[in-house]
Parts: structure tokens; sequence; C-alpha cells
């Protein structure tokens, strides 16, 4: 099946573990990969991403004919070296600034009948990658399928309050 979306890895818990970058054309799924890859990411693929699944895991990786190419708005499509493939650990919808929650729920997107781990960013944004960065290492590695939060609540309503 193929998606259109992008796909970025970073090595992460001892394994290569991969981001599914989706939203609407012109929401910056090119311009966060750009960014991560400037922090240490790696590009899987760009603008379409041929996803599989294997053994209860999404893999993805880029078709052929876009195999090491990335979309740079303005400088046209430029080469990269890219990842041959990656497994798909976390998925990002790329949202205006102003429809991201501050404390979200938690949401799964379900592709081939497999639930991963969503969250809407504001791709723009300076802190974007550095958001998938820390998204990723919050996995829940056990299950795969959520990611953890501070019990928030237990700790404002905990002994003391609010230190």
């Amino acid at each position: 099946m193929i998606r259109h979306a992008g796909l970025i890895a970073r090595f992460c818990g001892g394994a290569w573990r991969g981001v599914l970058i989706e939203g609407p054309s012109g929401a910056g799924k090119s311009d966060l990969a750009l960014r991560a890859l400037d922090q240490g990411w790696s590009l899987v693929a760009d603008d379409r991403t041929l996803v599989w699944d294997s053994g209860g895991r999404l893999y993805g990786r880029a078709p052929d004919t876009l195999a090491g190419l990335i979309e740079a708005r303005g400088l046209g499509v430029l080469p990269v070296a890219p990842r041959a493939f990656a497994m798909i650990a976390l998925a990002v919808r790329c949202v205006d600034g102003d429809s991201v929650e501050r404390m979200p729920e938690p949401e799964t997107l379900a592709i081939l009948d497999l639930s991963i781990p969503l969250v809407a960013i504001a791709a723009t944004e300076a802190s974007a990658p550095a958001k998938l960065g820390r998204a990723l290492i919050l996995l829940d590695s056990a299950a795969n399928r959520r990611i953890k939060r501070p019990a928030l609540a237990e700790f404002l309503s905990g002994a003391g309050g609010v230190p």
C-alpha cells in the first residue's frame, strides 16, 4: 500500500525507528523532514511511502522512482542518502499550530489493520524535529501502541501540590 506521507528514521532504543509524516500538500511534511535530517535523522521516503506489515509490525520504504530524493520547496528535488526501509513506530499528522492541543489524549492510526501511535504536530514550528525525537523516546516500548504520559493529575494532587 502506498501512503501520501514521508518517512524518516532515527536510531533509538537500540533499533532504527521510523516516523511516518502525514498531512495535506503544503503542510510542511518535507520541510519537517529536511530539518530532522539536519539533526541526525535519516530519510527513508519523501512524499510517498510504500507500507507493508511483517510479523505484526509496519514497515515503510520509498517507491523505487523516489528513493533518495526529497523536495525542498524553492530549490526543487534534491538527492539525499536514504535508508532502505524502516519499521514505523510513530505517525505524525502535520496540522496548523492552533490545532495542536497542549495535553492531548493518546491517539492511534490504523494502517493495514495495525495501530501505531499518532501525534499532531505543527510541522513548521522550530521545535518540531525535537518533538519527534522526544515522542520516539517516550514510546511505550513494551506495547509499542501508545505514548507514555506523566501522571500530571496525580502529581498535582499529591502531597504539597505544585512546588
